[in-house]
């Protein structure tokens, strides 16, 4: 398990896919509210001026010497649903994350949201 405290100082270090091509710069992370875990990273994907933050699961991600390395390909990232540079998910587009890496969704109990940036 990738421990929080440790998964910070990645911040602007390579995310690569499976097959070690890299995807983008890991920007920031989601933890699960109902565990407080790790559960999502944002990856900064795009051209220069047109940057975009995709989200991908963290949680068989695999950590190496300058990379973290998520058990997905290239292109089902980069078509991950995203945000601006400096946009904020948008609670009801929680379920849509979750939906293209064929996640469960469910809500907290009292409906709060299932994703917090940290």
């Amino acid at each position: 398990m990738i421990e929080i405290a440790d998964i910070r100082e990645w911040r602007g270090q390579d995310v690569v896919d499976q097959d070690a091509k890299k995807i983008g710069s890991l920007e920031n992370i989601y933890v699960d509210t109902a565990t407080d875990q790790p559960f999502f990273a944002t990856v900064t994907v795009g051209m220069l001026g047109r940057h975009r933050l995709v989200f991908v699961p963290i949680t068989d991600a695999v950590v190496g010497p300058a990379y973290l390395r998520v058990p997905f390909g290239r292109g089902e990232v980069k078509n991950a649903p995203s945000i601006d540079t400096d946009g904020v998910l948008p609670a009801e587009q929680e379920p849509e994350v979750f939906a293209h890496y064929q996640l469960e969704y469910v809500a907290g109990a009292s409906g709060e949201r299932r994703l917090a940036r940290r």
